[in-house]
């Protein structure tokens, strides 16, 4: 977890043992949910489309940052600094990943380009080279005989500052452009709804209603990392403010939420209509008829009519 050794100091041994369950705990559960959404694009050759390709590549950023994050508390040694380095570099990977698949459906939708497919190559020099540069400059300011047992952040105010501003300043600005992107995106899509329902009957305004629903579900990406990071970013702020003074309940809402970031990640842009169907798929292909006829109505397998998304609708179909 990236803030576990400022979190840390000030803190009583109950304390810091309690953060650390909370921090594998949930750590723990972000690396399942990346790991499943890696699992389905390896498994479902369908998948493999560009859209989705974005997506597994954040899964996979999200599960080695998580993975980080599980490994302990090393108090000593080459590894602590490998610990604390590779979690940094992999979680700025996963945030900078949101804003490729902002990127893409801003470029799709909005400028109607067919050419992002080969944006592919620019995008991973962007994200790996980025996190990589912002991973060597956080060794600024680090003090190797602090590190105490966590291994995320430094001490003394000038390590502080570093790792905000390799951190927080990135992520702050991903998130802006994330929330501005897909304002943008929602804006054009709900007008051409609104000219299409216009020029319709009252029978297309039915079936356009999932598209609609995909489209107002984009509205709450921009909201994950804020809920993953708005804690740690106030505990941080505090920490400049009063840095021997822990609040211990904030510290907590920081590493839990921080921790959880994957299996939102994996929830929100992994568990969509597309993997649910190639789901369903295997599943009507392994199991017996009889089976399905005992399941409710919710758990049986939908039509691709009934489970559309308009990223595939507006992303996939161009490729």
């Amino acid at each position: 977890m990236i803030e576990m050794k400022a979190i840390s100091d000030g803190l009583t041994a109950s304390d810091r043992h309690f953060l650390t369950s909370i921090n594998s705990g949930a750590s723990s559960l972000s690396f399942a949910g990346s790991g499943f959404i890696v699992l389905c694009y390896i498994l479902f050759k369908d998948l493999r489309k560009f859209s989705f390709k974005l997506v597994f590549y954040l899964a996979l950023s999200d599960m080695l940052c998580s993975f980080f994050g599980i490994v302990g508390d090393p108090s000593k040694g080459y590894f602590c600094h490998a610990q604390g380095y590779s979690t940094h570099f992999f979680c700025v990977a996963s945030f900078l990943w949101t804003t490729t698949i902002a990127f893409t459906l801003h470029r799709t939708v909005v400028r109607h380009k067919t050419d992002v497919e080969d944006l592919e190559p620019m995008f991973h020099l962007y994200v790996w080279g980025t996190s990589l540069v912002l991973t060597v400059i956080r060794s600024i300011g680090n003090d190797p005989s602090h590190l105490g047992v966590w291994c995320w952040t430094q001490t003394g105010f000038a390590g502080k500052v570093v790792h905000f501003l390799t951190f927080y300043g990135p992520l702050w600005g991903a998130i802006l452009f994330n929330g501005f992107t897909y304002f943008q995106v929602i804006r054009m899509l709900n007008n051409a709804a609104r000219m299409a329902v216009g020029m319709s009957d009252r029978s297309h305004q039915f079936d356009a209603r999932p598209d609609m629903k995909a489209l107002n579900r984009w509205g709450y990406y921009p909201l994950i990392l804020i809920g993953s990071w708005a804690f740690g970013t106030i505990n941080r702020i505090h920490d400049f403010i009063e840095p021997e003074h822990k609040i211990f309940w904030l510290s907590v809402l920081d590493v839990g939420t921080a921790a959880l970031m994957g299996l939102f990640n994996s929830i929100a842009y992994g568990f969509n209509a597309s993997v649910r169907r190639a789901i369903h798929e295997r599943l009507v292909a392994w199991c017996p008829d009889r089976v399905w006829r005992w399941l409710p109505a919710y758990m049986k397998p939908r039509s691709q009519a009934q489970e559309s998304e308009l990223v595939s609708l507006k992303v996939e179909d161009q490729q």
